[in-house]
């Protein structure tokens, strides 16, 4: 930074965040012989969000907590998976650093970028300030966490976002989770599974909502039975710090109701991180929700100018931001055919034990669209082709596809079992390229799997007479 502090740059390609959109697009256009500036504002987050704050240190605690023995004592075995997370963590961010550095034709650059201009950023840090101008620019600053106004918790020592979490060493002893979206009942479920008592409050008037209400009940029966407090219809008004805890006051239709922890999990969503760049000086619109505006092609209202992964508004998800490189690159390096319209069937899970995945439409959606609906349900305690379950010790959960019965085709699907987070994937590529629901049900898998549930679901050929005894069942 000092060596060029009074020079600036110039490069064909500058990209601002290094997150996976961004990372693999600098990488791309380095190894194309462009010359890239790769501009992130810590060096605790080269790689982004995900290997740093989000899916890997994450789902890796998920892990730690699952393989917790209930002889091993809590507040080591946390502390153990708090170490062994940071350190992967840190060998993954220096891989990610090296994969860039080593390129010679990318440079980067730590410190804050702000707009000067369309075509010129600024960077500074500390009392350096950094030039750098560039004929395609890429806007990859991801999103923070939103921190809801309640009175007392933005000042609260006992509140915590979920990457404050990832450096606390000391297990909670009673964890409150403000918000029942996908994060905060992944959180809820590893806390709990380390040993934490835990408490979720949703202000909804369910969790899981917008799924259909039988993949609800089984996914709020798995949290519930694992001995997790979850209360709907929660309004909270004040956080009010003690010497040793905090007590969160909240109401439930008009009643009020208290609850005290010792740490506060604030999982209210996140919000496009646009803070500081300077978005006005380029020319830059963005959206009612503070997202900067895109086309289908992912170009900002200034067409040399690209906004990828969470800061663009859609989905926010790794893997989507890694679709956004892809449109990118098509346009700078490809025919430029590709864009957000080519999404098909994008798959999600949230990993709590076991994982819940889904794809697509729900019943519920798939019926007010007007479709004439067939549905394959069952619990998979119920499924005879769940060797694998059984062998995991592990028959929680329900299978489901959404049919249209016109077609055969598959309109979405909700996985709640042992490898769901594996399975969805191909039930995604079915539907993509209109697989019938029988070729899935009539295909050959290795055993045992959990895809050897499709036979039993959605295959058409006849079936053997179905056990009619648990002892039957255990022996088929």
């Amino acid at each position: 930074m000092s060596e060029a502090e009074s020079i600036g740059i110039t490069a064909d390609v500058l990209v601002i965040g290094f997150g996976k959109g961004g990372k693999d697009l600098a990488g791309t256009m380095g190894r194309e012989g462009k010359r890239v500036v790769m501009v992130e504002q810590s060096d605790q987050m080269y790689g982004g969000t995900c290997i740093n704050i989000g899916c890997v240190p994450t789902k890796a605690l998920v892990h730690h907590a699952d393989v917790r023995r209930p002889g091993d004592d809590r507040q080591s075995w946390y502390q153990d998976a708090i170490g062994a997370v940071t350190d992967l963590t840190t060998m993954m961010r220096g891989k990610n650093f090296q994969m860039l550095d080593t390129l010679d034709t990318v440079t980067v650059v730590t410190g804050k970028a702000s707009f000067l201009d369309s075509t010129t950023v600024e960077v500074a840090a500390g009392d350096d300030r950094l030039t750098i101008s560039a004929g395609t620019i890429v806007i990859n600053t991801g999103s923070v966490p939103v921190i809801p106004d309640i009175r007392g918790l933005l000042k609260s020592e006992y509140m915590a976002t979920s990457t404050d979490l990832l450096h606390t060493k000391e297990l909670p002893r009673h964890l409150a989770v403000i918000g029942g979206g996908y994060l905060g009942l992944e959180f809820a479920a590893m806390y709990r599974q380390f040993g934490s008592e835990v408490s979720v409050l949703e202000a909804y008037p369910k969790f899981v909502g917008r799924e259909d209400d039988d993949v609800a009940e089984v996914v709020v029966d798995i949290l519930r039975d694992q001995g997790i407090t979850l209360i709907t219809d929660a309004k909270v008004t004040e956080v009010r710090d003690g010497s040793a805890d905090t007590t969160i006051y909240y109401e439930v239709d008009g009643r009020p109701q208290t609850l005290t922890a010792d740490k506060i999990l604030v999982a209210t969503g996140r919000a496009p991180a646009i803070e500081g760049l300077g978005l006005d000086r380029a020319g830059i619109r963005t959206t009612e929700r503070g997202a900067i505006e895109v086309d289908e092609h992912l170009r900002t209202s200034r067409p040399h100018i690209y906004a990828i992964g969470d800061v663009n508004g859609g989905p926010q998800f790794t893997y989507i931001s890694h679709d956004d490189y892809r449109i990118v690159a098509d346009r700078l390096l490809g025919d430029g055919t590709r864009s957000t319209a080519d999404r098909r069937a994008v798959p999600h899970t949230m990993f709590i034990t076991p994982p819940f995945s889904t794809v697509g439409l729900t019943e519920t959606a798939a019926r007010e669209r007007g479709y004439n609906v067939r549905i394959a349900s069952k619990l998979v305690a119920q499924t005879i082709a769940t060797h694998r379950a059984r062998i995991m010790g592990d028959t929680r959960g329900l299978i489901k596809f959404v049919i249209d019965a016109d077609t055969d085709f598959i309109l979405g699907a909700a996985l709640i079992s042992i490898d769901s987070q594996e399975v969805i994937n191909l039930v995604a590529f079915a539907m993509r390229h209109d697989f019938p629901a029988s070729e899935l049900g009539n295909s050959i898998y290795s055993h045992p799997s959990t895809t050897e549930g499709f036979n039993e679901l959605l295959g058409t050929v006849a079936r053997v007479r179905l056990p009619s005894s648990t002892a039957e069942l255990e022996n088929a």
